[in-house]
């Protein structure tokens, strides 16, 4: 039955006067409702999908509820017929069936002279290239040079990425592309910071030729993420949600929600939060993403715990279990309680699930020589204000929170906390901080910028190695400043640190963090026997490492957790 006659029945049965039959029928256009048969079962989905568009946003919600927990045989209907809202809370709701969602609209045909790789090209090309900071342009220059040689070099026989000569064989063909449109989409990643190059990536077609590319590497998760941290960020444009929704886009957030990936869910999650503007009034940038809870809850949230990794980190792997020779030569399932590749998401969300659970990602490196943007030398300083910047937009302050931090993390956390003390905007983050943890801290320093000069590794140490070092006067004067404010604050700390040297390549052998070291004057100091990589990954859910941890975090919330 086709939708313009099954409204029409239904409003006959409610007793509404009905437009005649068009179409494509929306529940908009179907306006006037007189008496209403509740005991007619046919009709319920219709009913709900008239409160989902009611003026009572508490109305509004439970529809949403209510069509995800219930199974309907008219999914396709509720599908046409939603309103942009309704679609996206169905997308943030656990229980929803992916049979909601259409499918994504037909994408354009490509043109036949040219392919995806161009036309990534010449979406990058459109994007003004003025007033610039030094790393976007050094990312589109680079994108820009690397794709026109591999073009050429595909017309001439010959692949010239890198600016060598290489033969070219038709069956290292994908090799080469797949690298090139990396350097686009990290180009592209850059650009969408900008609130006005959202709008010419949008106008040029951008939402479709990144599905398009999404669609063709689906076995390339390092593509699909740069794919989605774009999306997430045009997301955070209020007047774009609209052509977002309606290119496809929310179908296949939906899909990635329900990855058992950790990585594809949390940012498939921090961009339908964006887009989620009936229950969210936090904007998640990008290098930020929201652990728990990913979807629409009942359950009051009452405590932040924010997770900010060190060198060479990430948001995810840093917080990984650690690995096990078992555990990696079986097959286990992500939910399954032996491994998880992220422990703040699965044990301690369920140990405290009235916690909103984030991490935290920034670009790092040991060596100038391994920096993906050489002009992007920034200091501890730099980081803290940015991520200061983007954890306030985040909501972070409006309740109490504990930070967890691991190596230069904890450096980064202790800069952010006396930034904001000195900024009145910046307050309730003070206020409402109760407790830190840090994971193996150099709070004076650690030897890895005094190995720079032996090791060719870090023949030249980046610019975050050399604030390590231990004659450093800015961590002297960042150690000394921050532990007076502790104490005068009173927060609560937990220092742990490793006793285990750690390997750093096949070559180098060094204890990274010694104990005097992690020893930030206050707190708690636990050495475990562990290298630097594992203090902040424990063996098993039961060992103490987490268990010390969760315990802290419990205590030091009590009092807020009860309220």
């Amino acid at each position: 039955m086709s939708l313009a006659a099954y409204c029409i029945i239904c409003c006959r049965r409610i007793g509404a006067s009905t437009p005649p039959p068009q179409s494509t029928t929306y529940w908009r256009d179907i306006n006037t409702f007189s008496t209403i048969d509740v005991e007619d079962h046919e009709c319920a989905v219709w009913l709900l999908l008239r409160k989902s568009q009611s003026g009572d946003r508490t109305a509004r919600l439970q529809a949403v509820q209510e069509m995800s927990e219930t199974h309907h045989y008219q999914y396709r209907i509720i599908a046409q017929a939603c309103d942009l809202r309704t679609l996206i809370g169905l997308a943030r709701s656990k229980e929803s069936d992916l049979r909601f969602f259409l499918p994504p609209p037909p994408l354009p045909s490509l043109n036949e002279d040219t392919c995806i790789e161009e036309e990534l090209r010449q979406l990058l090309a459109s994007l003004p290239q003025t007033e610039l900071d030094e790393c976007i342009q050094y990312f589109t220059s680079l994108a820009l040079s690397e794709s026109s040689q591999s073009l050429a070099a595909q017309k001439g026989g010959l692949w010239c990425f890198g600016g060598n000569g290489l033969p070219y064989a038709e069956s290292f063909g994908e090799v080469p592309s797949a690298t090139v449109e990396m350097f686009c989409l990290e180009a592209l990643v850059k650009h969408s910071e900008i609130p006005t190059h959202c709008d010419e990536i949008e106008a040029n077609g951008g939402l479709q030729l990144l599905q398009r590319l999404y669609q063709l590497h689906k076995d390339c998760p390092k593509i699909q993420r740069n794919i989605m941290r774009i999306i997430g960020n045009m997301a955070l444009n209020e007047h774009l949600h609209s052509t977002i929704v309606h290119s496809g886009w929310v179908s296949i957030l939906a899909e990635a929600m329900k990855s058992p990936r950790i990585m594809e869910a949390s940012h498939a999650a921090r961009t339908l939060a964006n887009l989620d503007r009936e229950t969210m009034r936090e904007k998640y940038q990008d290098g930020v993403y929201v652990l728990h809870p990913q979807y629409r809850t009942s359950q009051p949230i009452k405590a932040d715990v924010l997770f900010i990794h060190g060198l060479m980190g990430a948001a995810f792997k840093t917080w990984r279990q650690q690995d096990n020779e078992q555990l990696l030569t079986e097959k286990i399932l992500e939910d399954d309680a032996r491994y998880t590749t992220c422990w703040p998401k699965t044990w301690l969300a369920r140990d405290c699930p009235a916690l909103r659970i984030i991490s935290v990602e920034y670009d790092t490196s040991l060596s100038d020589w391994r920096t993906r943007c050489p002009m992007e030398r920034k200091s501890i300083a730099f980081r803290s204000d940015e991520l200061l910047r983007k954890l306030r937009a985040a909501g972070v302050g409006d309740r109490p929170v504990i930070w967890v931090s691991h190596s230069m993390g904890g450096l980064l956390v202790k800069k952010m906390l006396l930034e904001a003390s000195k900024k009145p905007e910046m307050s309730t983050v003070i206020n409402n901080t109760r407790g830190i943890i840090f994971y193996s801290v150099p709070h004076h320093g650690s030897h890895l910028a005094e190995y720079s000069v032996n090791i060719r590794y870090l023949l030249f140490p980046s610019l975050e190695v050399k604030e390590l070092s231990k004659d450093s006067p800015a961590l002297k004067t960042l150690q000394d400043d921050f532990l007076e404010f502790a104490k005068d604050k009173n927060f609560q700390v937990l220092n742990f640190v490793e006793t285990l040297p750690t390997y750093i390549g096949s070559m180098i052998k060094l204890h990274v963090v010694p104990v005097e070291s992690a020893d930030l004057g206050i707190g708690d100091l636990i050495p475990v026997d562990v290298d630097h990589l594992n203090i902040c990954k424990p063996k098993k859910k039961d060992a103490f490492l987490y268990q010390r941890t969760l315990q802290f975090i419990c205590e030091t919330l009590a009092k807020d957790l009860e309220d």
